[in-house]
């Protein structure tokens, strides 16, 4: 398959937003507006299993899935160091020059790759984004060809990356049914050794007209979970409940966990 087409996402520089980034829909939170922010809880994820709050946290847990889908983590075992080296690898690759990144550019057909504005339909509105999107695991599913080898740290940190967010995504999973009183690894039978993982980096450069365009429509993910590792200094994340936009307030070094499409939890 060739190449798809790849170019960069129009600089701040820009004086009017190009006609095919305006964006119509109505179901999308507004930027830099006085939005509340989501009332969910910050879960302590090393007393899930203390013999003194884990019941107590995994509560907490369990209420804000059911509740709002989405729930931010802390103390969770991964080094905010390391999480800030995985974070600034993806801005050295999002700073190469364009024909740099084309190399990794996906295929016509396909999403994994170097990507900006993908089109499900000719009358939708280009995304303000460009991102790099790649399948981690299963490793033999892996297309190295993609993996940037610039800057050249960045394979590496993924690898690194992968396995410790392989390593969590199992303590989340033992969490929940441990809520549920389900045997604790009834989730990760389901699933299996061979389950799918992805790594999505996504950039919003700076933008002329935010009012008119939009980073990345409104969505649900076809994930089991999405762990989001937020911008430390720019809020921009949103989630949507019962027809209300709520802002996704920043705490370093927490992930924020939101349930997809794969898996429920609808009853504690």
């Amino acid at each position: 398959m060739a190449p798809a087409q790849v170019e960069e996402t129009p600089s701040k520089t820009v004086q009017e937003l190009p006609k095919n980034y305006i964006y119509k829909g109505g179901d999308a939170g507004t930027l830099g507006a006085s939005l509340p922010y989501i009332d969910i809880p910050t879960i302590d994820f090393s007393l899930l299993s203390s013999p003194t709050s884990g019941k107590q946290e995994l509560e907490k847990l369990c209420s804000a899935l059911t509740s709002w889908g989405c729930v931010q983590i802390i103390n969770h075992g991964i080094d905010p160091a390391f999480m800030d080296k995985v974070d600034e690898v993806g801005k050295q690759f999002f700073g190469l020059p364009v024909e740099e990144k084309k190399k990794y550019a996906r295929e016509n057909g396909g999403y994994e790759g170097y990507s900006n504005h993908i089109i499900d339909s000719k009358d939708q509105a280009f995304d303000w984004i460009d991102r790099l999107y790649l399948v981690t695991k299963p490793e033999d599913k892996r297309q190295l060809k993609l993996w940037p080898e610039n800057p050249q740290s960045f394979r590496e940190i993924l690898h690194e990356y992968t396995a410790k967010i392989e390593k969590l995504n199992e303590m989340l999973l033992k969490a929940i049914a441990r809520a549920l009183t389900l045997e604790e690894n009834c989730f990760l039978d389901m699933y299996g050794e061979d389950a799918s993982m992805l790594s999505i980096f996504n950039l919003y450069p700076p933008c002329p007209r935010p009012d008119l365009a939009i980073g990345l429509k409104p969505h649900a993910d076809a994930s089991v979970f999405t762990y989001l590792m937020q911008d430390k200094e720019v809020e921009g994340l949103q989630f949507q409940k019962d027809d209300q936009w709520y802002k996704v307030p920043v705490i370093p070094g927490a992930f924020v966990i939101n349930v997809g499409d794969q898996i429920e939890v609808t009853n504690c």
